[in-house]
């Protein structure tokens, strides 16, 4: 009896830690959701003007605000990316670098750019979905990015986030949210 207790507790505290490394590996292949204060996640992302943009190129110099979208070409995220440019002198009195930012491809975001006629910024493209994910936007590798809005202070650090963005408006909410940030204007 006293071998069959052994062997049972034996087992049973295999299964425990098997349990445990596997809840753990489980939970670890996920990012923690970004909060106010943290390190904003680095990116190295094409424009719809064919340059690349990297975060740390703004490091120490100006703001960032980064505008996540889920698809070119479809109803609301045309009508945000028409207001950014429409609406673009709310944004542009700021000292920040502003763009929105997708999942699709570099091509067809330099189409959508086109068909709107963005010229005051640039649309990002995340085809791997690598900095989509990073920002918690994107949950796995086929997904549509989140309609949110990450605001980058100089030192690199999440200032805002805004997860109910108003397409129409939107521009004229950023630069609302940029002056409650006191961002500094040009």
């Amino acid at each position: 009896m006293k071998k069959l207790v052994f062997v049972f507790r034996s087992i049973a505290g295999t299964l425990a830690v098997g349990w445990a490394i596997l809840f753990s590996f489980g939970r670890s292949g996920q990012a923690a959701e970004l909060k106010v204060g943290d390190d904003a996640p680095p990116f190295k992302l094409k424009g719809s003007d064919g340059k690349t943009y990297e975060l740390k190129d703004f490091a120490g110099k100006q703001a960032v605000v980064l505008a996540w979208f889920p698809k070119a070409f479809t109803g609301g995220c045309t009508i945000e990316c028409r207001n950014f440019q429409k609406d673009s002198a709310a944004i542009k009195k700021y000292d920040v670098a502003y763009f929105t930012a997708s999942v699709d491809t570099p091509e067809d975001n330099a189409k959508f750019a086109e068909s709107l006629g963005v010229k005051d910024y640039a649309i990002l493209a995340d085809p791997t979905r690598e900095t989509a994910k990073a920002y918690g936007v994107v949950k796995n590798d086929t997904g549509y990015a989140s309609r949110w809005t990450f605001y980058i202070n100089k030192e690199g650090k999440i200032a805002a986030i805004d997860k109910k963005v108003s397409v129409g408006s939107h521009a004229k909410d950023v630069g609302a949210k940029l002056k409650e940030l006191g961002v500094a204007e040009k």
